[in-house]
Protein backbone atom coordinates (compact mmCIF):
# COMPACT_ATOMS: atom_id res chain seq x y z
CA UNK A 1 0.00 0.00 0.00
CA UNK A 2 1.36 3.55 -0.92
CA UNK A 3 1.95 5.91 1.99
CA UNK A 4 -0.77 7.92 2.39
CA UNK A 5 0.21 12.12 1.02
CA UNK A 6 -0.75 15.00 3.34
CA UNK A 7 -4.40 16.05 2.49
CA UNK A 8 -5.51 18.57 1.24
CA UNK A 9 -9.43 18.56 2.31
CA UNK A 10 -11.95 20.29 0.06
CA UNK A 11 -14.61 20.28 1.92
CA UNK A 12 -14.57 21.73 5.95
CA UNK A 13 -16.11 23.94 7.82
CA UNK A 14 -15.80 27.40 9.72
CA UNK A 15 -17.73 28.18 13.51
CA UNK A 16 -17.93 32.00 12.92
CA UNK A 17 -16.20 33.76 15.53
CA UNK A 18 -18.75 36.18 17.55
CA UNK A 19 -16.17 38.99 16.67
CA UNK A 20 -16.50 38.50 12.84
CA UNK A 21 -19.10 41.20 11.79
CA UNK A 22 -18.96 42.98 14.91
CA UNK A 23 -15.81 43.71 14.33
CA UNK A 24 -16.02 44.51 11.07
CA UNK A 25 -19.81 46.17 9.92
CA UNK A 26 -19.47 49.76 10.36
CA UNK A 27 -20.74 50.76 13.98
CA UNK A 28 -24.51 52.30 12.91
CA UNK A 29 -25.35 48.36 11.84
CA UNK A 30 -23.49 46.34 14.64
CA UNK A 31 -26.99 46.40 16.50
CA UNK A 32 -28.74 44.80 13.67
CA UNK A 33 -26.03 43.02 11.89
CA UNK A 34 -24.88 39.80 13.09
CA UNK A 35 -24.15 39.51 16.79
CA UNK A 36 -23.50 37.09 19.39
CA UNK A 37 -25.73 36.56 22.99
CA UNK A 38 -25.40 33.55 25.22
CA UNK A 39 -29.25 32.57 26.91
CA UNK A 40 -30.47 29.40 28.25
CA UNK A 41 -31.01 26.76 25.11
CA UNK A 42 -34.00 26.64 23.21
CA UNK A 43 -35.75 23.85 21.69
CA UNK A 44 -35.82 23.61 17.67
CA UNK A 45 -38.57 23.08 14.88
CA UNK A 46 -37.21 22.27 11.32
CA UNK A 47 -39.18 24.28 8.26
CA UNK A 48 -37.43 22.56 5.38
CA UNK A 49 -33.55 22.82 5.92
CA UNK A 50 -34.45 26.35 8.03
CA UNK A 51 -34.52 26.18 12.05
CA UNK A 52 -36.80 27.19 13.91
CA UNK A 53 -36.24 28.42 17.71
CA UNK A 54 -35.78 30.79 20.70
CA UNK A 55 -34.08 30.63 24.02
CA UNK A 56 -35.57 28.78 26.83
CA UNK A 57 -35.31 28.72 30.06
CA UNK A 58 -33.53 26.36 31.55
CA UNK A 59 -29.93 26.47 33.31
CA UNK A 60 -27.61 25.65 30.03
CA UNK A 61 -26.65 28.01 28.26
CA UNK A 62 -26.18 28.20 24.34
CA UNK A 63 -24.50 30.93 21.89
CA UNK A 64 -27.06 32.99 20.33
CA UNK A 65 -26.87 34.66 17.05
CA UNK A 66 -29.02 37.45 16.18
CA UNK A 67 -29.85 39.14 13.36
CA UNK A 68 -32.49 40.96 12.44
CA UNK A 69 -35.18 39.08 12.91
CA UNK A 70 -33.18 35.90 12.56
CA UNK A 71 -32.49 33.59 15.84
CA UNK A 72 -30.54 30.81 16.50
CA UNK A 73 -28.40 28.48 18.81
CA UNK A 74 -25.38 27.14 17.98
CA UNK A 75 -25.32 23.32 18.27
CA UNK A 76 -23.16 20.65 18.91
CA UNK A 77 -23.62 18.65 15.67
CA UNK A 78 -21.92 21.28 13.93
CA UNK A 79 -18.92 21.57 16.26
CA UNK A 80 -18.06 18.52 17.56
CA UNK A 81 -14.64 16.91 16.00
CA UNK A 82 -13.86 13.82 17.30
CA UNK A 83 -16.97 13.28 19.44
CA UNK A 84 -18.13 9.66 19.16
CA UNK A 85 -21.51 9.56 17.75
CA UNK A 86 -23.68 8.54 20.88
CA UNK A 87 -22.60 11.10 22.64
CA UNK A 88 -23.79 14.05 20.14
CA UNK A 89 -27.00 15.85 20.44
CA UNK A 90 -28.92 18.63 18.26
CA UNK A 91 -28.58 20.74 21.78
CA UNK A 92 -26.90 24.47 22.13
CA UNK A 93 -23.41 24.76 23.32
CA UNK A 94 -21.24 28.00 23.90
CA UNK A 95 -18.35 28.76 22.48
CA UNK A 96 -16.07 27.84 25.82
CA UNK A 97 -18.00 24.09 25.33
CA UNK A 98 -16.11 24.00 21.44
CA UNK A 99 -12.52 23.12 20.35
CA UNK A 100 -10.89 26.70 19.33
CA UNK A 101 -9.98 24.85 16.42
CA UNK A 102 -13.85 25.35 15.53
CA UNK A 103 -13.04 29.31 15.10
CA UNK A 104 -9.61 29.98 15.71
CA UNK A 105 -7.57 29.65 12.89
CA UNK A 106 -4.18 28.68 14.69
CA UNK A 107 -5.95 26.13 16.77
CA UNK A 108 -7.71 24.92 13.11
CA UNK A 109 -4.09 24.18 11.63
CA UNK A 110 -2.93 22.69 14.98
CA UNK A 111 -6.19 20.49 14.65
CA UNK A 112 -5.41 19.64 10.80
CA UNK A 113 -1.72 18.30 11.77
CA UNK A 114 -3.31 15.78 14.35
CA UNK A 115 -5.08 15.10 11.41
CA UNK A 116 -2.56 14.19 8.69
CA UNK A 117 -4.19 17.36 6.49
CA UNK A 118 -2.03 19.77 4.66
CA UNK A 119 -4.77 22.48 3.55
CA UNK A 120 -8.08 22.98 4.03
CA UNK A 121 -11.30 24.67 2.35
CA UNK A 122 -13.90 25.69 4.64
CA UNK A 123 -17.45 27.00 3.85
CA UNK A 124 -19.67 28.81 5.90
CA UNK A 125 -21.88 27.33 9.14
CA UNK A 126 -23.94 30.35 10.44
CA UNK A 127 -25.05 31.89 7.07
CA UNK A 128 -25.52 28.73 6.15
CA UNK A 129 -23.45 26.81 3.20
CA UNK A 130 -23.51 29.82 0.75
CA UNK A 131 -24.23 32.51 2.27
CA UNK A 132 -28.32 32.58 2.04
CA UNK A 133 -29.07 33.86 5.09
CA UNK A 134 -27.85 36.93 4.23
CA UNK A 135 -29.90 37.20 0.86
CA UNK A 136 -33.00 36.67 3.24
CA UNK A 137 -32.78 39.90 5.12
CA UNK A 138 -35.06 43.32 4.97
CA UNK A 139 -31.85 46.01 4.64
CA UNK A 140 -29.70 44.54 1.98
CA UNK A 141 -27.38 47.40 2.34
CA UNK A 142 -26.66 45.63 5.22
CA UNK A 143 -26.59 42.45 3.89
CA UNK A 144 -24.33 43.19 1.42
CA UNK A 145 -22.03 44.79 3.88
CA UNK A 146 -21.96 41.22 5.53
CA UNK A 147 -21.36 39.65 2.62
CA UNK A 148 -18.21 41.85 2.26
CA UNK A 149 -17.27 41.77 5.78
CA UNK A 150 -17.43 37.69 5.57
CA UNK A 151 -15.03 37.86 2.80
CA UNK A 152 -13.10 40.39 4.09
CA UNK A 153 -12.49 37.94 7.41
CA UNK A 154 -11.61 34.90 5.50
CA UNK A 155 -9.07 36.50 3.27
CA UNK A 156 -7.30 38.44 5.85
CA UNK A 157 -7.93 36.97 9.00
CA UNK A 158 -8.85 32.86 8.73
CA UNK A 159 -6.27 32.23 5.86
CA UNK A 160 -4.33 35.38 5.90
CA UNK A 161 -1.86 34.58 8.26
CA UNK A 162 -1.89 30.57 7.26
CA UNK A 163 1.20 30.28 5.04
CA UNK A 164 -1.38 29.24 2.76
CA UNK A 165 -3.26 25.79 4.73
CA UNK A 166 -6.38 27.51 4.81
CA UNK A 167 -7.87 28.13 1.84
CA UNK A 168 -10.07 31.28 0.84
CA UNK A 169 -13.50 30.56 -0.34
CA UNK A 170 -15.65 33.54 -0.88
CA UNK A 171 -19.99 33.99 -0.63
CA UNK A 172 -21.25 36.22 -3.06
CA UNK A 173 -24.67 38.56 -2.87
CA UNK A 174 -26.96 35.98 -4.37
CA UNK A 175 -29.82 38.67 -5.07
CA UNK A 176 -28.25 40.87 -7.31
CA UNK A 177 -26.26 38.53 -10.58
CA UNK A 178 -24.15 42.08 -10.46
CA UNK A 179 -23.14 42.67 -7.14
CA UNK A 180 -22.29 38.56 -7.27
CA UNK A 181 -20.19 39.31 -10.31
CA UNK A 182 -18.39 42.47 -8.67
CA UNK A 183 -18.02 40.70 -6.05
CA UNK A 184 -16.16 37.16 -7.46
CA UNK A 185 -13.43 39.98 -9.17
CA UNK A 186 -12.47 42.06 -6.02
CA UNK A 187 -12.16 38.46 -4.03
CA UNK A 188 -10.20 36.74 -7.30
CA UNK A 189 -8.15 40.00 -7.40
CA UNK A 190 -6.78 39.26 -3.53
CA UNK A 191 -5.81 35.36 -4.74
CA UNK A 192 -9.14 33.91 -4.12
CA UNK A 193 -10.14 30.96 -6.24
CA UNK A 194 -13.06 29.71 -5.26
CA UNK A 195 -17.39 30.79 -4.37
CA UNK A 196 -19.74 29.04 -2.33
CA UNK A 197 -22.36 28.69 -4.32
CA UNK A 198 -26.19 27.28 -4.36
CA UNK A 199 -26.47 23.48 -5.88
CA UNK A 200 -30.37 24.76 -6.86
CA UNK A 201 -30.77 28.81 -6.97
CA UNK A 202 -34.17 28.45 -8.54
CA UNK A 203 -35.11 26.35 -4.97
CA UNK A 204 -34.09 29.37 -2.77
CA UNK A 205 -36.67 31.74 -5.83
CA UNK A 206 -33.49 33.06 -7.55
CA UNK A 207 -33.04 32.69 -11.34
CA UNK A 208 -31.95 29.45 -12.53
CA UNK A 209 -28.93 28.39 -14.27
CA UNK A 210 -30.70 27.13 -17.61
CA UNK A 211 -32.25 30.71 -17.42
CA UNK A 212 -29.29 32.85 -18.00
CA UNK A 213 -29.84 35.39 -15.64
CA UNK A 214 -26.82 34.06 -13.92
CA UNK A 215 -24.41 34.68 -16.71
CA UNK A 216 -22.46 37.59 -15.77
CA UNK A 217 -21.42 36.16 -12.70
CA UNK A 218 -20.31 32.70 -14.83
CA UNK A 219 -18.84 34.76 -16.69
CA UNK A 220 -16.77 36.92 -14.36
CA UNK A 221 -15.99 33.11 -12.34
CA UNK A 222 -15.05 31.64 -15.61
CA UNK A 223 -12.78 35.05 -16.71
CA UNK A 224 -11.13 34.87 -13.16
CA UNK A 225 -10.82 30.65 -12.17
CA UNK A 226 -12.70 30.74 -9.96
CA UNK A 227 -14.21 27.71 -8.70
CA UNK A 228 -17.83 27.24 -8.21
CA UNK A 229 -18.10 24.96 -5.18
CA UNK A 230 -21.64 23.58 -4.01
CA UNK A 231 -21.91 21.81 -0.84
CA UNK A 232 -24.74 19.62 -0.82
CA UNK A 233 -28.12 20.80 1.21
CA UNK A 234 -27.13 24.60 -0.13
CA UNK A 235 -30.34 24.57 -2.11
CA UNK A 236 -32.02 25.09 1.18
CA UNK A 237 -34.80 22.64 0.50
CA UNK A 238 -34.44 19.08 1.29
CA UNK A 239 -36.48 16.17 -0.94
CA UNK A 240 -38.95 14.50 1.72
CA UNK A 241 -41.19 11.31 0.03
CA UNK A 242 -43.84 12.29 2.85
CA UNK A 243 -44.82 14.37 5.86
CA UNK A 244 -44.23 11.45 7.89
CA UNK A 245 -40.54 11.35 6.62
CA UNK A 246 -37.82 10.25 9.17
CA UNK A 247 -34.89 12.85 9.23
CA UNK A 248 -32.82 9.79 8.62
CA UNK A 249 -35.05 9.50 5.35
CA UNK A 250 -34.16 13.28 4.53
CA UNK A 251 -30.56 12.85 5.42
CA UNK A 252 -30.04 9.66 3.38
CA UNK A 253 -32.00 11.45 0.12
CA UNK A 254 -29.94 14.78 0.51
CA UNK A 255 -27.59 13.90 -2.23
CA UNK A 256 -30.94 13.79 -4.61
CA UNK A 257 -29.41 17.99 -4.81
CA UNK A 258 -26.27 17.24 -6.10
CA UNK A 259 -28.05 14.77 -8.79
CA UNK A 260 -30.63 17.57 -9.80
CA UNK A 261 -27.62 19.77 -9.82
CA UNK A 262 -25.34 18.23 -12.02
CA UNK A 263 -27.74 17.11 -14.60
CA UNK A 264 -29.03 20.37 -14.45
CA UNK A 265 -25.48 22.20 -15.29
CA UNK A 266 -24.65 19.56 -17.87
CA UNK A 267 -28.00 19.28 -20.37
CA UNK A 268 -28.83 23.17 -19.89
CA UNK A 269 -25.63 23.89 -22.04
CA UNK A 270 -24.28 26.21 -19.82
CA UNK A 271 -20.63 24.20 -20.30
CA UNK A 272 -20.92 24.56 -23.13
CA UNK A 273 -21.03 28.30 -23.10
CA UNK A 274 -19.12 28.30 -20.51
CA UNK A 275 -16.43 25.65 -21.58
CA UNK A 276 -13.39 26.72 -19.01
CA UNK A 277 -15.51 27.09 -15.62
CA UNK A 278 -15.56 24.34 -12.90
CA UNK A 279 -17.95 23.17 -10.82
CA UNK A 280 -17.20 21.16 -7.34
CA UNK A 281 -19.89 19.27 -5.55
CA UNK A 282 -19.07 18.98 -1.37
CA UNK A 283 -19.79 16.57 0.93
CA UNK A 284 -22.18 14.87 -2.49
CA UNK A 285 -19.93 11.50 -2.27
CA UNK A 286 -19.37 9.94 -6.06
CA UNK A 287 -21.43 6.72 -5.94
CA UNK A 288 -24.32 7.61 -7.87
CA UNK A 289 -22.17 9.62 -10.70
CA UNK A 290 -21.60 6.71 -12.97
CA UNK A 291 -25.74 5.80 -13.20
CA UNK A 292 -26.76 9.24 -13.91
CA UNK A 293 -24.12 10.34 -16.43
CA UNK A 294 -24.76 6.79 -18.36
CA UNK A 295 -28.45 7.55 -18.20
CA UNK A 296 -28.23 11.61 -19.43
CA UNK A 297 -25.40 9.64 -22.31
CA UNK A 298 -28.22 7.75 -23.25
CA UNK A 299 -31.00 9.74 -23.40
CA UNK A 300 -28.81 12.06 -25.71
CA UNK A 301 -28.46 9.49 -27.87
CA UNK A 302 -31.69 7.84 -28.50
CA UNK A 303 -34.51 10.61 -27.15
CA UNK A 304 -33.24 13.21 -30.10
CA UNK A 305 -36.86 14.36 -30.15
CA UNK A 306 -36.38 15.74 -26.52
CA UNK A 307 -33.63 18.13 -27.62
CA UNK A 308 -34.48 20.83 -29.07
CA UNK A 309 -32.05 23.67 -31.27
CA UNK A 310 -29.40 23.78 -27.95
CA UNK A 311 -28.78 19.88 -28.42
CA UNK A 312 -25.25 19.28 -27.42
CA UNK A 313 -22.54 18.64 -29.21
CA UNK A 314 -21.03 16.64 -27.32
CA UNK A 315 -22.46 13.97 -24.69
CA UNK A 316 -23.09 14.72 -21.09
CA UNK A 317 -20.37 12.60 -19.64
CA UNK A 318 -17.96 15.01 -21.89
CA UNK A 319 -18.94 17.99 -19.47
CA UNK A 320 -18.43 16.03 -16.57
CA UNK A 321 -15.40 14.62 -17.18
CA UNK A 322 -14.19 18.15 -18.02
CA UNK A 323 -16.22 20.39 -15.80
CA UNK A 324 -17.32 18.75 -12.89
CA UNK A 325 -15.37 17.58 -9.73
CA UNK A 326 -17.06 15.45 -6.60
CA UNK A 327 -16.15 15.01 -2.83
CA UNK A 328 -16.44 12.39 -0.96
CA UNK A 329 -15.20 11.34 2.43
CA UNK A 330 -16.63 7.86 3.17
CA UNK A 331 -18.25 6.03 -0.10
CA UNK A 332 -16.36 2.76 -0.73
CA UNK A 333 -19.28 2.54 -3.26
CA UNK A 334 -17.72 5.30 -5.39
CA UNK A 335 -14.18 3.91 -5.11
CA UNK A 336 -15.08 0.57 -6.40
CA UNK A 337 -16.45 2.32 -9.58
CA UNK A 338 -13.49 4.62 -9.57
CA UNK A 339 -12.55 3.71 -13.38
CA UNK A 340 -16.37 5.13 -14.26
CA UNK A 341 -16.26 7.74 -12.00
CA UNK A 342 -13.04 8.97 -13.47
CA UNK A 343 -9.70 9.62 -11.14
CA UNK A 344 -9.37 12.70 -11.98
CA UNK A 345 -12.67 14.06 -11.08
CA UNK A 346 -12.12 13.23 -7.02
CA UNK A 347 -11.46 14.94 -4.43
CA UNK A 348 -11.04 14.18 -0.41
CA UNK A 349 -12.42 15.68 2.92
CA UNK A 350 -12.64 15.51 6.31
CA UNK A 351 -15.73 17.62 7.02
CA UNK A 352 -14.04 19.31 10.10
CA UNK A 353 -15.70 19.81 12.58
CA UNK A 354 -18.98 18.72 11.68
CA UNK A 355 -20.66 15.20 12.75
CA UNK A 356 -20.20 13.36 10.14
CA UNK A 357 -16.27 14.43 10.02
CA UNK A 358 -13.30 11.89 9.72
CA UNK A 359 -11.31 13.70 12.60
CA UNK A 360 -8.94 12.85 14.07
CA UNK A 361 -8.74 9.75 11.94
CA UNK A 362 -8.84 10.64 8.60
CA UNK A 363 -5.59 9.65 7.37
CA UNK A 364 -6.99 6.15 8.57
CA UNK A 365 -10.01 6.61 6.92
CA UNK A 366 -8.88 7.50 3.41
CA UNK A 367 -6.46 4.52 3.52
CA UNK A 368 -9.00 1.88 4.48
CA UNK A 369 -10.97 3.44 1.33
CA UNK A 370 -8.48 4.12 -1.35
CA UNK A 371 -5.23 3.33 0.04
CA UNK A 372 -5.45 0.22 -1.85
CA UNK A 373 -4.77 1.82 -5.09
CA UNK A 374 -1.85 2.96 -7.11
CA UNK A 375 0.44 5.60 -5.68
CA UNK A 376 -0.43 8.36 -8.70
CA UNK A 377 -4.50 7.63 -7.99
CA UNK A 378 -3.66 8.00 -3.97
CA UNK A 379 -2.00 10.90 -5.24
CA UNK A 380 -4.65 12.57 -7.01
CA UNK A 381 -7.47 11.79 -4.53
CA UNK A 382 -5.68 12.69 -1.47
CA UNK A 383 -4.55 16.19 -2.80
CA UNK A 384 -3.15 16.23 -6.35
CA UNK A 385 -6.95 17.11 -7.91
CA UNK A 386 -7.18 20.00 -5.48
CA UNK A 387 -3.94 21.55 -6.04
CA UNK A 388 -5.06 21.33 -9.96
CA UNK A 389 -8.24 22.46 -9.86
CA UNK A 390 -7.39 25.33 -7.49
CA UNK A 391 -3.78 26.15 -9.15
CA UNK A 392 -2.24 25.88 -5.15
CA UNK A 393 1.39 26.32 -4.58
CA UNK A 394 1.81 22.55 -4.05
CA UNK A 395 3.07 19.52 -5.32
Amino acid sequence: MPEMPRIISMDDHLIEPPHLWQSRLPAKYRDEGPRVVVAPRGDFTLDGANYVEKPGDGPDMAAWWYYEDHVFQLKQTVCCPGVPPEEVKPLGVTFEDIPAGCYEPQARIADMELNHVEASLCFPNYPRFCGQLFAERKNMELSKLCVEAYNDFMVEEWCGGSGGRLIPLCIVPLWDVDLAAAEIRRNAARGVRAVAFSELPSWLGYPSIPSGGWDPFLEACQETDTVICMHIGSGTKTVQPSPESSMLTIMSLISCNSIASMMEWILCGKLEQFPSLKLLYAESQIGWIPYFLERADENWKVHQWAQDEHRLPNPPSFYYRRNCFGCFFRDTVGIEMLEKVGVDNVLFETDYPHQDGTFPHSKETAESIFGHLDAESVHKIARGNAIRLLGLDAT
